[in-house]
């Protein structure tokens, strides 16, 4: 399966996480090491996956604590 493929499928799941409430505000997201887990993918992925997500403003990290969910903007 192509990366692309695989990251798009991480970012759909993530944000039908994080859009239907399963990952609220203020949940921090899964390690890199559980995504790559659960997904089957490179850590490369994740990280890609995650940075689209926050150059999108879906998630913020805290570094040393981890990727956390943000509150939506108007909130």
């Amino acid at each position: 399966m192509p990366a692309y493929t695989k990251k798009q499928r991480l970012i759909d799941a993530l944000t039908s996480r994080i859009e239907s409430g399963d990952n609220p505000p203020g949940a921090k997201l899964p390690s890199g090491t559980e995504l790559c887990a659960e997904f089957d993918v490179s850590r490369q992925v994740v990280r890609s996956a995650v940075d689209w997500l926050k150059a999108r403003g879906l998630v913020e990290g805290a570094p040393g604590a981890g990727v956390f969910v943000r509150e939506p903007d108007g909130q």
